[in-house]
């Protein structure tokens, strides 16, 4: 654990919001701190995208959108860069032509930055990097919760005869062991499916599903409480597809769904996990390239700024020994 102590974010009463190098919420980089507890890292790559191509420049759209983040989150009552040292590790290199190769580079850059307990904030990227993101946590905490929101379920199997996409992430995280099947949840599915087997070979690899559709029907609070009773203690992941929000919530993404989210109730599911042990966390398949006015990329920062400070608050425990 870091034990010294955080330097903040660059202060937007000082310096202009739209001025200077363009980190995540201007957190000092890597290089800039002497330790770290959190790590916000950006993995510009989208060759496992089956439809709409450019996921490969949602970090950089991210972090530009994130400059006008404050550092007091008024939702959580938490300061989350007050306590723990938050830095932004840049982007993992890796190979823009070769899946296998990219997981692997992938899974390993991650790998160095949660080495000895530290958190991991994931910024994508398309949806294949969450299996590395998952290969690289299970190193350190053995099989982990999934709450995994998106418009889909990325648990089909090969696409083209190839086996890893950003459509099967999470069917080879089961195969592989890398996830707790009675723990784990998706999350905001709609839209057509090859054949209802798609929703039957799911339920065999042990998910459970919160359909969009039923926040129409089930008081909110209900689902915060089914999706957490799912997890339990386990340590979590949270996996969020931004194409998991409405076209009008964010247009900006590879393969949009009508009939989604809102930005506010996605929020609010997030803070309703505050209580869990989030370990690491992703929000991916922001493409700017379909973007307008950046919906997209404003909402996806304020999604990682309110996990960045669910794992903040945490960790703040742990050190307060609570």
């Amino acid at each position: 654990m870091n034990t010294t102590p955080p330097i903040p974010p660059v202060d937007g009463q000082v310096s202009p919001r739209y001025a200077g190098l363009t980190s995540f919420a201007r957190l000092p980089r890597l290089n800039d701190a002497p330790d770290y507890d959190i790590a916000v890292v950006g993995v510009p790559f989208d060759t496992g995208v089956t439809f709409r191509p450019g996921a490969r420049f949602g970090p950089g759209a991210i972090r530009e959108a994130s400059r006008l983040l404050r550092p007091y989150n008024p939702a959580l009552d938490v300061a989350p860069f007050d306590s723990v040292q938050v830095v932004d590790a840049g982007d993992v290199d890796c190979n823009p032509f070769d899946i296998t190769t990219a997981l692997t580079e992938i899974e390993a850059g991650i790998s160095g930055l949660i080495a000895g307990g530290k958190r991991v904030m994931v910024l994508g990227g398309d949806h294949t990097i969450a299996l590395a993101s998952l290969r690289a946590l299970h190193r350190e905490h053995g099989p982990v919760a999934l709450v995994h929101f998106d418009a889909h379920l990325d648990t089909w199997g090969p696409y083209f005869d190839t086996p890893v996409t950003h459509g099967t992430p999470f069917r080879v995280a089961i195969e592989e062991g890398l996830l707790l099947k009675e723990h784990s949840a998706h999350v905001g599915i709609r839209g057509s499916l090859y054949s209802a087997d798609d929703l039957t070979d799911d339920a065999e690899l042990g998910f459970t599903i919160v359909h969009a559709r039923e926040f129409h029907t089930t008081p909110f609070l209900d689902i915060i409480a089914r999706i957490s009773e799912r997890i339990g203690d386990a340590p979590l992941y949270i996996s969020i597809d931004i194409d998991v929000l409405d076209p009008a919530h964010a247009p900006g993404t590879g393969t949009p769904e009508a009939g989604g989210l809102t930005s506010r109730e996605l929020l609010e599911l997030l803070r309703g996990l505050r209580d869990k042990n989030v370990v690491g966390a992703d929000v991916v398949e922001v493409a700017p390239a379909y973007d307008h006015a950046s919906i997209t990329a404003v909402a996806a920062a304020h999604c990682a700024y309110d996990l960045v400070s669910i794992m903040s608050e945490r960790m703040t425990e742990e050190i307060d020994g609570r």
